[in-house]
């Protein structure tokens, strides 16, 4: 099986080389686009994001006790415990899909019931206090508020279906983990693992901190452009307006070249103050970490702590990197326009598509706040708002990819197609009451 979907994944590069109509204008923007968003991913995720997960992930699987993990979230611990936990994390982590996905990899690795998992994967990157409260601002208290709630609800419930569904292959997956000897007894005592494991998280917190966006750009010739920003590659920005000014509607996106920038104001706030001292509390608590693995670890205990780190990097990165570029690509082709054309009602189609869009596009955490705004600037309805809102920062094609690689096929087809349902349902719902 494994050599066939070899196989088919060389087919279907081969296919696309083959066919893909490069002297078609919109293509070759597209593929530029794509390679913008590509670089955008690498400068402002991969370092700051992805790598100190992946670091957490090796971590969790090396050093973490198997019996612990089973204890509190395994399929036999007290539900209540488990899915409370799982499903209130986001609030606790603050961290977007991209951090969540090495994690989940590794506690599900380490034992951690599938349900629990799910809930964790889900409810990780959804409930993120930041973006709730920006949602309700920009977007309305209805949809802030039936957002933060849906994110809770969703988690709990996809993770107790996931469990029901899969009970038998859980058992299965439970019995053969219990054969498997447990590690020797850590030299450690549990408040020293509990700091090291603190220590990398808030250096992934602080890291991987939110800039909201808002700015004003002064370009060369002197117009003030309120916007916010979506995107900075090396040499230029993509901003969207936030206020009409200088021509432009509210939404409307703008491509400006570095050279043109002739002053950018960032908004003021103490998220933003968290924001530009980032590095400094991230490298006090990544001195921290290394100071505890200097004096608390032996030599064979970091060896096999970087390399299941990077059996994860080589697992996760290649999918990550290849479904950010194909979310890029794919994204050129379809303009805001469209989209909204297709998302003005709420009907069934109008919040089902939402729900797709946000299951396979990806969404930096805030980002989806201005363009939900930009698409209901442009007619889309509040259900399918909040139906893309609860599927979009959970999933997109690259984490899919990396979920498959994680549970399989049959768990991710049967989990993305949860999330797609329940959004819809809960947008449907949402947009009546509207």
């Amino acid at each position: 099986m494994k050599q066939w979907k070899i196989l088919a994944a060389f087919a279907s590069i081969f296919l696309v080389a083959y066919a893909l109509p490069l002297s078609n204008p919109k293509v070759e923007s597209a593929i530029l686009e794509a390679f913008k968003m590509l670089q955008w991913y690498a400068r402002n995720h991969t370092l700051a994001c992805v790598v100190p997960a992946l670091f957490i992930a090796g971590a969790i699987i090396s050093f973490l006790s198997k019996e612990a993990v089973l204890r509190h979230l395994g399929p036999r611990s007290s539900k209540v415990t488990a899915y409370a936990v799982a499903s209130v994390s986001g609030t606790i982590l603050a961290v977007c899909s991209c951090s969540v996905l090495p994690m989940f990899a590794g506690i599900y690795a380490v034992g951690a019931g599938l349900g629990p998992a799910s809930a964790f994967l889900y409810s990780g990157p959804a409930l993120n206090v930041l973006a709730i409260f920006l949602t309700a601002r920009v977007l309305g208290f209805g949809l802030g508020l039936w957002r933060a709630v849906g994110s809770i609800v969703f988690g709990i419930v996809i993770g107790l279906i996931m469990a029901a569904v899969f009970r038998k292959d859980e058992e299965k997956r439970v019995a053969a983990a219990a054969a498997l000897p447990e590690p020797p007894r850590a030299s450690r005592r549990l408040w020293q693992t509990v700091l090291y494991f603190a220590c990398m998280m808030a250096f992934l917190v602080f890291s991987d901190w939110y800039n909201p966006g808002n700015v004003v750009v002064t370009t060369a010739s002197g117009v003030e452009i309120p916007a916010v920003m979506l995107q900075e590659t090396r040499d230029e920005i993509l901003i969207q307006v936030d206020r009409p000014a200088a021509g432009h509607s509210v939404g409307d996106k703008i491509s400006l070249p570095k050279t043109d920038i002739e002053h950018l104001a960032e908004g003021q706030g103490v998220v933003m103050s968290i924001y530009h001292a980032k590095w400094y509390l991230a490298a006090l608590m990544g001195l921290a970490v290394l100071w505890m693995a200097w004096r608390w670890f032996s030599k064979d205990e970091l060896r096999e702590w970087m390399r299941n780190t990077w059996d994860f990097a080589k697992m996760l990165i290649p999918l990550l990197f290849g479904g950010v570029f194909v979310v890029g690509f794919l994204g050129a082709l379809l303009p805001d326009e469209q989209v909204a054309a297709l998302v003005g009602d709420n009907g069934l189609m109008s919040n089902l598509t939402a729900s797709v869009v946000g299951c396979l596009f990806y969404f930096a955490t805030l980002t989806e706040i201005p363009i939900l705004q930009a698409l209901m600037e442009r007619g889309m309805h509040p259900g399918p708002a909040l139906a893309l809102l609860l599927a979009g920062p959970a999933l997109s094609l690259p984490s899919i990819l990396v979920i498959r690689s994680v549970i399989g096929l049959k768990k991710t087809c049967v989990f993305t197609l949860l999330v797609i349902v329940m959004a819809t349902v809960v947008g449907m719902a949402y947009g009546y009451l509207a």
